[in-house]
């Protein structure tokens, strides 16, 4: 899915909380003399950190906030995504029952399926999140499907499938390692600000990547012996009948 090129993929997560305590980080320091994190840290309320990430150019939209309930994540999709389609080219309007299939393509293979509404505009977004029960209120999915925007769960034993986790741990490294914040305001004006700088210059995130290209390869270099789990680095000769 994430390397089909007919429709934008976003994917969006919530990650945290985060709180007031130093937080482990690589340092330079003289040999023998490590560095010391306080033992005693106040427990001063914990912050979160709501993402939308676009895997094929690596930008990242973020806001720290101190709850994800839906009475503030929701607006600030429907704000972030209103913002987003903006910038989409107008879409092509086709017939009614070819423009269906565009969108029930997308429940293909599902257990569970969400009713489409009987009238649709024409599909213009991916939007990949996970099963939450929050993300299933009617009155956003219903938002979700007039902005012509189909929106895909995860399972919850399945969310590494969303890409905006891996994004999420990298800027919450770089925004929190080695560091001691003593309020939940610090936390969040450093996520967003570490969201920034990556946006100066995206990575884009490729399906499968170079991890994926290097073990496809050590796999086409092993050659199984009979099932016992055991391989060779060159296939064996095969006896052949007389």
């Amino acid at each position: 899915m994430y390397a089909q090129s007919l429709l934008p993929i976003w994917t969006e997560d919530e990650a945290g909380p985060y709180q007031t305590l130093p937080y482990h980080g690589s340092h330079w320091n003289p040999a023998g003399h490590p560095i010391r994190y306080p033992h005693e840290y106040v427990r001063n309320g914990t912050a979160k950190q709501l993402t939308l990430f676009h895997p094929a150019s690596g930008a990242v939209r973020v806001k720290g906030v101190r709850n994800a309930q839906n009475v503030i994540l929701h607006p600030w999709l429907q704000e972030e995504l209103t913002a987003i389609l903006a910038t989409l080219p107008e879409p092509e309007l086709l017939p009614a029952e070819e423009n269906r299939r565009c969108w029930t393509r997308w429940q293909e293979g599902l257990t569970v399926r969400i009713t489409l509404p009987q009238e649709l505009p024409p599909l213009r977004m991916l939007l990949v999140w996970d099963n939450l029960t929050g993300h299933h209120t009617p009155a956003f999915i219903l938002w979700l499907f007039a902005h012509g925007i189909m929106p895909l769960f995860t399972p919850l034993s399945g969310s590494w499938l969303n890409m905006c986790e891996s994004v999420q741990r990298i800027l919450k490294h770089r925004a929190l390692d080695g560091a001691h914040p003593k309020t939940p305001e610090q936390i969040i004006a450093w996520l967003e600000a570490t969201a920034r700088g990556w946006n100066r210059e995206p990575t884009p995130f490729v399906w499968g990547g170079q991890r994926h290209t290097h073990s496809q390869r050590a796999r086409e270099r092993r050659h199984a012996l009979g099932g016992s789990g055991g391989y060779t680095r060159q296939p064996l000769r095969r006896r052949r009948g007389a």
